[in-house]
């Protein structure tokens, strides 16, 4: 996991400073500025693209909505912008992750004059601690870790419903007007994920195997606890480590080897080297499993969706399980 160092503290601190003058100049025209205060829509900020695929589906045509995250940015180097923090300060609800990572949104929150309406994922769910997997150098120190949080809990589509729901219930609070809409969209929604949620566990229920192995880092802890699938990977979690050691390598392979996976997996943003290194001495194919984190300028084109990217998913398992 990214620490929130020092340094980083420190940046914000100074945003914030920055924001609070720029906000007393520009409150006239901040609207303007977002989009959302001249059309009577609302405004809603999430970090991350799980929580605005949610909240698009879910507020319809009643909110204009604007992920933090650019388009094809890995999410562990985010540091909230200027912008950024006026466009949390000025909005009706901003939707975070609430882990390691966002550990700079608690003092940007105490900042403001007014509070601000928000929705922390990991409150919607039952959270799990980040698991050292055999195999791995972390593994063989695991006395010298600390058990962390696994903040990755959008990866269980249960999870999903979970966060969408309570995005549903927080946006009839905030406008009531339009509150039949958000529970008819939502109900189709749920619908759609309980759909998803039951092809994932026909394709795992009907596999041939039950593990899979990543040639990366491994944010699916969710995921495979709810569909009960074993896992080994190259690091724990979103391990800061690029580069796994050759005793690992060789557990990875002997895995494969002697299990006969047909795959092996990387994750979005990956280089794929450690995959594309795996698969090449065992004479597997190496696959992409999105993890839905974020997405490229040329996915959100193409109209990707949390759910469209879970059913390319279970095209995945369908082939890294038989």
């Amino acid at each position: 996991m990214k620490i929130f160092s020092k340094i980083t503290k420190l940046a914000v601190s100074s945003l914030l400073c920055v924001s609070i003058v720029t906000g007393s100049l520009t409150s006239c025209s901040l609207g303007d500025k977002l989009g959302g205060k001249d059309d009577g829509k609302l405004d809603i900020v999430t970090t991350i693209f799980p929580s605005y695929d949610f909240a698009k589906e879910v507020s319809g045509d009643n909110a204009n909505i604007t992920m933090l995250l650019k388009s094809g940015q890995e999410s562990h180097t985010y540091e909230p912008t200027t912008q950024d923090i006026l466009s949390i300060q000025n909005c009706d609800l901003f939707i975070y992750v609430g882990g390691e990572n966002d550990a700079w949104v608690d003092d940007i929150l105490e900042s403001f004059d007014e509070p601000v309406t928000v929705i922390k994922m990991m409150d919607c769910v039952q959270l799990c601690d980040e698991e050292h997997i055999e195999g791995t150098d972390e593994h063989d120190h695991e006395h010298d870790h600390e058990h962390e949080t696994d903040e990755h809990i959008w990866t269980s589509p249960k999870n999903a419903m979970a966060i969408s729901q309570e995005i549903c219930d927080t946006l009839c609070e905030i406008d009531e007007d339009n509150k039949d809409e958000y529970k008819k969209n939502c109900e189709n929604y749920l619908s759609e994920l309980q759909k998803l949620d039951g092809e994932i566990r026909e394709v795992v229920e009907s596999a041939k195997r039950d593990t899979l192995v990543f040639g990366d880092r491994f944010p699916f802890l969710y995921f495979a606890q709810e569909y009960g699938l074993n896992y080994y990977a190259a690091f724990s979690g979103c391990s800061t480590e690029t580069e796994p050691s050759a005793k690992t390598i060789a557990f990875l392979i002997e895995k494969i080897e002697s299990e006969d996976i047909p795959a092996v997996l990387y994750i979005e943003f990956s280089t794929q080297t450690v995959a594309d290194s795996i698969a090449e001495q065992t004479g597997t194919k190496s696959l992409l499993l999105h993890s839905c984190h974020n997405v490229t300028q040329e996915e959100i084109e193409d109209g990707a969706s949390y759910i469209s990217l879970m059913e390319g998913n279970i095209e995945v398992l369908k082939e890294a399980l038989n």
